[in-house]
């Protein structure tokens, strides 16, 4: 059987993460066991697979304007550019039972930057896995793709995060997620419709201007737990007690609720590292918990990225107004129940 010659798509979905986040850091899972409630919305990584005969490869990212290429066989240099795609390419083009390569064109586009705390990084790398995958022949199932995903990460290019964003994209929906010594257990919750749109009704989801990329936010909490800061160490366990908490007043469609819960998440993440925080971050949280937010926190480490605040919905859309004016861009958004997805365009 020989490879398609069509035009291959595919897109995986960003998230916000509700409560837990750290919990999925080494080592806190391997030594206390994590959890993480989070959800996918309608914001993508994109990714499109055109076939070529002449034996190479090239990557482009429509986002930073960048593009790398090398030849099917040929080392691959990590060099900053473009290394998480190459990082799959590479692992799948030498994937055991995978179709003879004659080259490809890949072409990556994202609607969120990283750093955004919604996961785009990750979700590219889902993306990535999932439509070479498909190119090659390869059949993986979500907790593969995933899987493969955070050892590319996390071990070959020691890119340093957590397990929880491979998870979501690659699944999608609801999911209260599991993280131990030596696996990941992913529970899809069955959310009633109701709940869903009631959530998305009263929910705002705004982007602070500034990314966290930099910030080396992750090693500093890591570093802090591991030193025993009692702080650091508090905050963690509560944000799993809390992620648990959540996923019951989801259950129960009890979103008042889940708001006052998601201001207790953010409560206890701050105490994880103080680098989390900024003064724009805190005031957003006090201007909105004075105009009817019933909780608000960041999505992702801190530093920047986008955060989300659960409202009184009569009083959204003053919160929304306060948000404005301190210069960040707000949003409404749409959860998705669908992970990772591959389709083909078939060409004349």
């Amino acid at each position: 059987m020989l490879p398609t010659r069509s035009t291959l798509r595919a897109r995986a979905p960003l998230r916000v993460s509700f409560a837990g986040g750290g919990t999925d850091v080494p080592p806190f899972p391997e030594r206390e066991g994590g959890a993480v409630l989070s959800a996918t919305i309608s914001r993508y990584a994109y990714s499109t697979l055109r076939p070529r005969a002449d034996g190479l490869v090239t990557v482009q990212s429509l986002d930073f304007g960048e593009s790398v290429d090398f030849a099917v066989g040929s080392p691959v240099e990590f060099d900053g550019r473009l290394d998480l795609p190459k990082a799959a390419i590479r692992h799948l083009l030498e994937f055991p039972h995978a179709f003879a390569a004659t080259g490809f064109d890949l072409f990556l586009h994202t609607n969120a930057p990283p750093g955004s705390g919604l996961g785009s990084s990750s979700a590219v790398m889902v993306s990535v896995i999932a439509l070479v995958g498909a190119h090659l022949g390869v059949d993986l199932t979500p907790h593969e793709i995933a899987e493969l995903a955070v050892r590319l990460e996390r071990e070959d290019l020691a890119i340093p995060g957590g397990l929880q964003d491979q998870y979501a994209a690659a699944f999608g929906g609801f999911n209260f997620i599991e993280f131990g010594a030596d696996d990941v257990v992913v529970y899809p919750l069955r959310i009633r419709e109701a709940t869903v749109h009631e959530l998305e009704h009263n929910m705002l989801l705004a982007f602070t201007g500034k990314t966290r990329v930099s910030d080396h936010i992750i090693e500093d909490q890591v570093s802090r737990y591991e030193h025993g800061q009692a702080d650091a160490t508090a905050g963690l366990r509560a944000q799993k007690e809390i992620a648990h908490a959540m996923k019951q007043a989801l259950l129960r469609g009890d979103v008042p609720a889940f708001g006052s819960l998601l201001g207790q998440a953010w409560a206890q993440k701050r105490k994880m590292s103080d680098r989390i925080s900024t003064p724009l971050i805190d005031e957003a949280v006090e201007v909105a918990l004075r105009n009817g937010a019933l909780g608000a926190k960041v999505t992702g480490a801190g530093g920047g990225g986008h955060m989300i605040f659960v409202c009184e919905f009569e009083r959204k859309h003053v919160v929304a107004e306060k948000l404005l004016e301190l210069d960040m861009t707000v949003s409404e958004s749409s959860f998705t129940q669908q992970g990772v997805t591959t389709w083909r365009v078939e060409t004349a």
